[in-house]
């Protein structure tokens, strides 16, 4: 079994793999801060609930978009699940090509999405993962990755609503009944949820006419992504599992690195 990490500006992902099966997944916050024992037993007592034995952990893999977590988060994997992770970064080995201006700038997110996505459903692919941010990343058909567009997510902007108005509150994200809103929750609901099916659709045209890429496909990705995927036929496919399955196929390819 391996464990994979995706460490979000938000989350936490954490999924076991037994092969290519992917055996459960558990989610903590990211912004907590914990020292290495914390994590530790915290992550001992998730797998234990999770029916996983932590002796069955042959391997790790972490993606890092927070760099300070990462220190106290490897120590734990080391010290209590017996795993020296490897960590996406400079010098792992992808199956793809980062062509962008400062490929050192790409997230790790980025290229484990774009990894999973190219080796799955080929290229050109667009990947969209609706996270904290919302990325766009085109994949070539040579495996070529260097076009990104980055947007507020869905998240961040209901944030800045309720922050930065004085009367606006918290809202659930969700799409309203009608675009037609006529109270202040709807009315907000309303703006962010066809607001972001707006963009999403208006980016994927742009990119699709500005590239080339007729037979582009669109994947999805990410919490938010299914309430957009489910409302517009200009996103292909929604796999919940992207992220993961891109840690996956990265160590395998690397698992020689390390144990």
């Amino acid at each position: 079994m391996i464990l994979v990490v995706d460490v979000g500006n938000t989350n936490m992902t954490f999924g076991v793999y037994d092969g290519r099966q992917l055996v459960t997944t558990f989610r903590v916050t990211t912004k907590i801060p914990r020292t290495s024992d914390e994590y530790g037993i915290l992550l001992c007592d998730l797998m234990q609930r999770n029916n996983v034995s932590v002796s069955n952990i042959e391997g790790s893999i972490i993606a890092s978009v927070v760099p300070n977590t990462m220190h106290a988060l490897t120590n734990a994997m080391k010290r209590y699940v017996k795993s020296d992770p490897l960590i996406v970064g400079p010098g792992i080995k992808t199956g793809i090509r980062v062509k962008s201006e400062n490929p050192k700038e790409t997230g790790a997110d980025r290229i484990v999405d774009a990894v999973a996505a190219y080796e799955i459903y080929g290229g050109p692919v667009l990947v969209l993962d609706f996270g904290t941010a919302t990325t766009y990343d085109l994949i070539d058909e040579q495996g070529n990755f260097g076009v990104c567009i980055i947007t507020p997510g869905i998240g961040i902007s209901a944030k800045a609503l309720w922050e930065d108005t004085a009367k606006l509150p918290h809202i659930e994200i969700q799409r309203p009944e009608s675009i037609l809103a006529s109270n202040t929750v709807s009315s907000m609901q309303a703006g962010l949820f066809y607001g972001q099916v707006g963009q999403t659709e208006y980016i994927i045209n742009q990119v699709r006419k500005e590239s080339g890429f007729d037979n582009m496909r669109v994947v999805a990705t990410g919490g938010l992504g299914r309430i957009i995927a489910d409302y517009t036929d200009a996103i292909e496919i929604y796999d919940s599992k992207l992220t993961l399955e891109g840690l996956r196929i990265l160590y395998e390819k690397n698992a020689g690195k390390k144990s």
